[in-house]
């Protein structure tokens, strides 16, 4: 009997230390979820006793050390940070940002307030040399590959990337109005589709897949070795070109062929919901199809209404793309990695500074992703 109480409780005390969550793995088998133990004269699921299902919850900061965001996902128990690596932030001059010395101090000032930066975002040392195969790139994609192995030093694991050169992240109004008089992000092709070229040119899909592959294949061996997760962001608008240059990253197909360039648990996706739906894909369906191919490294939980050439970001509650189904297959597929919310509009008070990061709708979208974590999880044991 005593031996039955002791193993009891040493059991016990292993799940109330998964409980925490920082024992968890990034990637589950979901074979292991079925796996129950015996708690309180009960069958549970350690999964469903870890925070947020066992997920990695995060916010950005794009913006720098916002200390009212910080304070605020702290009391929200939210303690991963996404952001890049400035070295001006800490007060460091005359150093690189992929350099182990700016990496470590960044790293550790997020530390200091609470936080653990878990995902690089936006990555120093990848630009347009590198995407569009100018010279210089060798040199560019030795910088990251550097940043992979500093990363890596320091305990951070994932990088979230795109292959957008020139014109990134686009948007044609940034303050739409939206339910109850919220502002969010929309695009409209047509206000774009004849503007000019840029100074490059038309720029054609087959360089910029020539210059992806040039890339995958000189950073996956060393991304392997450093044990870096590479997450492809996908392109944002999902259009074919802006302004003469082609983006590639704009359909289930293309992500495919990504991943079969280089064949490597490292080489991985960034699953943007928004820009899935848009390229008009059933969310729960490419989860299910790239989660049980351990190739979702990072997840933008977001939603949208319209289709690529003309659409607006919504609050989390609606929009095309149910969000239960989407968040009960990461739970299913046994996704634990770092997720976050994209996108979200901007509330009454708060400042429309940076678009699709207000304070306040961050807070309601981590509520809301909260709350469906806790009823998937707690509907397994009922």
């Amino acid at each position: 009997m005593k031996n039955t109480r002791r193993r009891f409780l040493t059991k016990s005390a292993s799940l109330a230390a998964l409980a925490v969550g920082s024992t968890l793995p990034n990637k589950v088998d979901p074979l292991d979820l079925q796996r129950n133990v015996l708690l309180e004269g009960q069958l549970v699921n350690p999964v469903e006793l870890s925070k947020d299902a066992g997920m990695q919850f995060c916010e950005a900061y794009f913006s720098g050390m916002n200390e009212q965001k910080i304070a605020l996902t702290r009391q929200m128990d939210v303690l991963g940070a996404v952001g890049g690596i400035n070295p001006g932030m800490v007060g460091l001059k005359d150093i690189k940002p992929w350099e182990y010395e700016a990496v470590a101090a960044v790293s550790e000032a997020w530390k200091k307030v609470g936080l653990t930066l878990r995902v690089i975002e936006g990555p120093p040392a990848l630009g347009e040399k590198t995407k569009l195969g100018l010279s210089g790139r060798d040199e560019e994609i030795a910088n990251f590959i550097t940043l992979m192995k500093s990363l890596a030093r320091v305990g951070i694991d994932t990088i979230c990337y795109n292959w957008m050169p020139v014109i990134g992240w686009y948007r044609t109004q940034n303050d739409r109005p939206g339910r109850g008089g919220a502002l969010v992000t929309a695009f409209d092709y047509e206000a774009v589709k004849n503007l000019p070229p840029t100074q490059y040119g038309d720029v054609s899909k087959e360089t910029l897949w020539k210059n992806l592959e040039y890339f995958l294949k000189a950073v996956v061996p060393e991304a392997e070795r450093a044990g870096i997760k590479l997450a492809m962001h996908p392109d944002d608008p999902q259009v074919d070109s802006i302004r003469g240059i082609s983006r590639i990253m704009n359909t289930v197909d293309s992500f495919k062929r990504l991943l079969e360039l280089y064949p490597s648990p490292n080489n991985g996706i960034t699953m943007c919901q928004g820009n899935f739906a848009l390229m008009g894909d059933d969310i729960p369906t490419l989860i299910d199809y790239f989660g049980k191919r351990n190739k979702i490294h990072f997840v933008h939980f977001r939603n949208v209404r319209g289709g690529k050439f003309s659409f607006e970001e919504t609050f989390h509650d609606e929009g095309i793309i149910d969000m239960y189904k989407a968040m009960k297959a990461y739970y299913d597929i046994g996704f634990r990695g770092p997720i976050r919310p994209d996108h979200v509009p901007t509330m009454a008070g708060d400042s429309n500074q940076y678009p699709g990061y207000s304070v306040i709708g961050t807070l309601y979208a981590l509520g809301y992703m909260r709350g469906l974590t806790e009823a998937i999880a707690k509907s397994r044991r009922s």
